[in-house]
């Protein structure tokens, strides 16, 4: 069976969208109030909820003990 090819988009393309999230989410916190806090409660909890999913995955199929 011959390995998938992956280029650095389909390898790096998510933890890089999380980590600019985690960027714009630390940097609304620090711009102001109200909505700028429901921002970056919002875009700080994404790369949480995506660990989440993926750890609950995990167990269903019996990856993670």
């Amino acid at each position: 069976m011959v390995p998938e090819r992956r280029n650095l988009q389909r390898i790096f393309g998510v933890p890089a969208l999380l980590g600019l999230l985690s960027a714009a989410g630390l940097l609304s916190a620090l711009l102001g109030d109200n909505l700028w806090d429901a921002l970056s409660w919002i875009a700080l909890s994404a790369p949480i909820a995506v660990a989440l999913v993926y750890v609950m995955r995990g167990r269903a199929r019996g990856d993670v003990r």
